[in-house]
């Protein structure tokens, strides 16, 4: 009996992506909702294919650099700045 990292190690790219769409509309190709033990278990499968087969940056939550917010806010330009003011006359 193979392991679970046995048959991520065969799975091919076609596999990876009827997983991934499947988990992104909640359904298989033929229309039959997934349970959520098989959602779980396709994220898990998608995961694991993806360490090894995807650069970091395309990877199933990738967030970007490591900067915090507020470093990262100090790098924008003032008319970059403006648009993420809050609102006049707002409470925050």
């Amino acid at each position: 009996m193979k392991s679970f990292a046995d048959v991520i190690a065969e799975m091919t790219p076609e596999t990876y992506k009827t997983l991934k769409l499947a988990v992104e509309i909640g359904k298989w190709a033929d229309g039959t909702k997934l349970t959520t033990e098989q959602k779980e278990l396709t994220l898990q499968a998608m995961i694991l294919w993806e360490q090894d087969n995807l650069p970091e940056e395309e990877r199933t939550g990738y967030l970007g650099g490591q900067e915090c917010g507020s470093k990262a806010k100090k790098e924008l330009t003032p008319e970059q700045a403006a648009l993420f003011a809050p609102a006049a006359g707002t409470l925050h």
